[in-house]
This record gives C-alpha cells, structure tokens and sequence, in this order.
C-alpha cells in the first residue's frame, strides 16, 4: 500500500512544477520613472488580480537615457517584452527595424479611435505596431489665490491674457510668467505647440504642412512666434537662465502666476504647490472662436517580437485596454488621459478641467511629431533653438520661421518647391 504521505507530497509537487510551467514573466520597458510605484503598487497588482498566472515586473529607464537604451538592448537581445512606445517616427524607426510587432487582429484595437492610433501606425495606416496608452494635454495652470488678490478674470482670449500680465507685472509682487529658456525644449513643447493651434488651426494646419500646402513662412505660423516675442517682458529677471525646475519652483512656492505647461505637471503641484491652482486653455483670438488644443498622444505600448511570452503579452495588453485600465491609469496617473474609448471619471479637478477642454475644442497633436522630425536639419532641435531665441528677443519671428523652413525644405520633397 504506498505511503499516503508520500503520495500528498508527490501531488503536491507536480501541481508546483505545472503551475512553475504555466506562470509566465513580463518585463515592461518604459521611461516614466516618476510612475514606477504606482505601477508596482496598484497597477500590476490590478492586473495580477485578473491574470495571478503572469508576473509583471516595471523597469524604469530615466526619460533622457530611454531610446538610446532600449535601442541597444533591442539590438542585444536584452530588452523586456513590453516596450514603452514613444509617439510616431521615435517607435515607427523600431518597427521598420523589426523591433515591435505587428498588431493586426488584435482585438482591443478597436478600443481606439483612429487618431489614437494614428501615432503608433505605418504612414499608409494599413499596420498598428503599439497600443495607445495615453496622452497629455497643454494650457496654463494660474495661482487662484493671486488671481484673487488682483481681481483677475481667468483668460478666454489673447487680449485678456495680455491684459492679466500687464496687471501682474504692474503689481511687482509676483513673477507673471514662470518660464525661462535655458533648457530651451519647453520653447517649442510647452509654448509654441500650446498656443499655436490656434493659429493655424489644428490638424488643417498640420497637414497642410505635411502636404506642401502651407509654409512656416505662412501668417499663421508666423504669428505664434509674433505673441511669444512679446511674452518676455513677462517672464522675470534673469529668465534666460532659468530651467525647467527653476520654473516649476517658482510657481510652486506661490511667487508666479501663470504656468504654461501640460497636464504631466499636474502631480508635481498637487505635492509641492502651497496654494490652490487651476488650468486654463490657450486663449483664443476672440470670444466664440473655435478653440484648439495640444492633446498629444504621448504614450503607447508595444511587443518585443523575440519575446518569449508573447500569449501573456497579448494579454496584458488586452487589460490595458479595458475600461478598468482606462479608470485607474487615469485616475492614478494624474494628467495622463486615457486614450481609450471607454468613460472614465477624472477624480483630480485641474486633470478634469483639462479633458473637459476636449468637448469645447479641436483636438490636435505636437506639430513636428508626425514626420516632420525625420530630417537633417532635424526639425524638433530646430524648433528648440529658434523658439528660445524667439523669445529672448535674439531673433526676430520672421527669421524663426525662415530657418525652420529652409531646414525642412532641404530634406522634405513637397515642401521643396
């Protein structure tokens, strides 16, 4: 008669092996550091308790290390299953180098409009290579308390957002803009790609560049670079030395009013402002124009082909687009939307207040995002330089769009003539 103890433990052993060979491992590769807790905390957890069969395991690479890294590794072999995918050509470049798989027929695509898409797809549409994930949004974040003190109406058109700063800067106490230049990306990604869809209107304006129907030369590029030429009388003393942390400082400690930024601040100033914030969207010409904002598909997320749990992978893509995703990562990751169809309820009031802009305004994307980067002269340095000099006042708005122009004439056939 065998040994009962002998059979329990036999069992038992072979229910341990089974499972060992069925669980699965998945490694995501991203660059939002910032994110490693909540995705280790509440999202993977979120996942586990759908999926106990997969562990997931978040390896964060600092945002300026990202694509060099994950490059490198997807050429060694090295990398995770998962791939963090930046916007449009970044992404496109890994797919056409057979670093991304294919994801025709998967399912929850259809979870995403088109435009969501739009950012993780061949030129002709026909292939999808990345889910989207998320996106952020670009306006102002205002100090209520000063707003308050001097009797200033949140702005709804340009005349008045010049007005407010007039009235800021006549007051002396605070800064009226808190902005500088010396890390120069913020001239192109926080101020020009912000205000600037409102004059040449949006997506018509953006593909009409990628046509060769428009210029940069053109009025309406023209004038976003005229109004940031006259925001420097606003932004402090010595703002041609100020960074990106000097900013955030500045209007986090309560001594600016006005914050041009995107909606990836928002947990920033929900931590380290003293004061109550709000946002607004980039003012319009007049009362009653259409309005159009900056709602940039930052974020999707991919499979590495040489992956070897791809089912698993499939799967955890699947949940991220699912409604429970799209709640959680919206609300857990505050100013990170969703690009998802599904409702959700924005709990964060600034993070609310900014989606809620997509109901009243066109939706566009980072102007040189699609394209228009692939070049030499490479369009987004370009961008960098002359609209940090724009606003130093070093050079004058016409030679801005001149030099942008000329770049992108050299190396893009439509816009060559």
């Amino acid at each position: 008669m065998p040994n009962f103890k002998h059979c329990v433990a036999g069992i038992t052993l072979a229910a341990t092996l089974s499972l060992a060979a069925q669980a699965q491992t998945l490694t995501i590769e991203s660059w939002r550091v910032d994110d490693k807790d909540l995705w280790e905390d509440i999202l993977i957890p979120a996942f586990n308790a759908e999926h106990p069969d997969i562990e997931v395991r978040f390896n964060a690479t600092a945002p300026t290390e990202y694509d060099s890294s994950i490059n490198a590794r997807l050429q060694a072999g090295t990398a995770g299953d998962l791939i963090t995918c930046r916007p449009f050509d970044q992404s496109l470049s890994l797919f056409n180098q057979g670093y991304l798989e294919p994801l025709n027929g998967l399912d929850a695509l259809d979870n995403y409009q088109d435009f969501a898409k739009r950012a993780w797809s061949t030129d002709d549409g026909d292939t999808s290579f990345c889910l989207p994930m998320a996106s952020v949004i670009h306006g102002f974040f205002y100090n209520k308390a000063i707003f308050d003190e001097l009797d200033l109406e949140v702005p709804q058109t340009r005349d008045e957002f010049f007005d407010a700063l007039e009235t800021i800067e006549e007051d002396s106490s605070y800064t009226p803009l808190a902005l500088g230049t010396n890390d120069q990306w913020e001239a192109n990604q926080i101020v020009f790609t912000n205000i600037g869809p409102n004059y040449w209107d949006g997506e018509e304006g953006r593909m009409a560049l990628l046509s060769g129907d428009a210029k940069f030369t053109d009025e309406e590029f023209v004038a976003a670079w005229e109004e940031m030429a006259q925001w420097g009388d606003y932004m402090g003393r010595g703002y041609e030395a100020q960074t990106y942390g000097d900013s955030q400082n500045l209007f986090a400690l309560g001594r600016a009013a006005i914050y041009p930024t995107g909606s990836w601040d928002i947990s920033y100033f929900n931590s380290q402002a003293i004061f109550e914030f709000g946002a607004f969207k980039p003012p319009v010409e007049d009362s009653g124009d259409t309005c159009y904002i900056s709602d940039h598909t930052d974020m999707g997320i991919g499979i590495n082909p040489a992956s070897d749990n791809a089912d698993a992978a499939r799967t955890f893509l699947d949940w991220v687009a699912s409604a429970d995703f799209a709640d959680l990562f919206t609300n857990e990751v505050t100013g990170f939307f969703s690009l998802s169809s599904h409702d959700v309820d924005v709990q964060d009031p600034v993070a609310a207040e900014m989606i809620s802009w997509r109901n009243d305004c066109e939706s566009t994307i980072r102007l040189n995002a699609q394209v228009m980067n692939r070049g030499t002269p490479n369009m987004e340095q370009e961008l960098w330089v002359v609209s940090s000099q724009v606003l130093n006042g070093t050079l004058s708005p016409e030679e801005a769009a001149e030099q942008i122009q000329d770049g992108f004439a050299q190396w893009y056939e439509p816009q060559s003539n």
